[in-house]
């Protein structure tokens, strides 16, 4: 199977850069789908679960936060302000403040801060599928 190369940036750290099989990444669109050879794009990336396949066949998931898809030239890359693995996730923060972004919206507040909660939601939200997901 052919491969493309993947650099997969978040704002605190250089989290994976090497070659890549396939990427699923949530986008506005929904989840989306890259292999080796896709058409240069430019995407907005949204809270949710991204996946990716290595060469050996390892599937490695992560949950990131929005950024931007960048792919050219057989070359990906994923920019986000954050993104953490199943093994990073505290599940009783993530619920916590999951509990916390849920009582935001539900104060009298601006539309920017109601904006806000609901990405805080959406990201905890996430963050326990994933853990949960990847439980022994």
């Amino acid at each position: 199977m052919n491969s493309f190369s993947l650099h997969i940036l978040a704002a605190e750290r250089n989290f994976y850069e090497g070659d890549c099989l396939s990427l699923v990444i949530p986008i506005t669109d929904g989840s989306y789908g890259i292999m080796s050879n896709h058409r240069n794009m430019v995407a907005a990336i949204v809270p949710g679960i991204m996946e990716y396949t290595l060469p050996d066949e390892t599937r490695i998931s992560a949950c990131v936060s929005q950024g931007i898809l960048v792919v050219a030239d057989n070359d990906v890359k994923v920019l986000v302000d954050t993104i953490e693995t199943p093994e990073e996730i505290d599940i009783n923060r993530a619920k916590e403040a999951a509990d916390e972004a849920k009582e935001a919206i539900l104060q009298k507040q601006s539309i920017q801060e109601y904006k806000s909660a609901q990405m805080r939601i959406a990201r905890e939200m996430n963050r326990l599928k994933l853990k949960n997901r990847n439980r022994d």
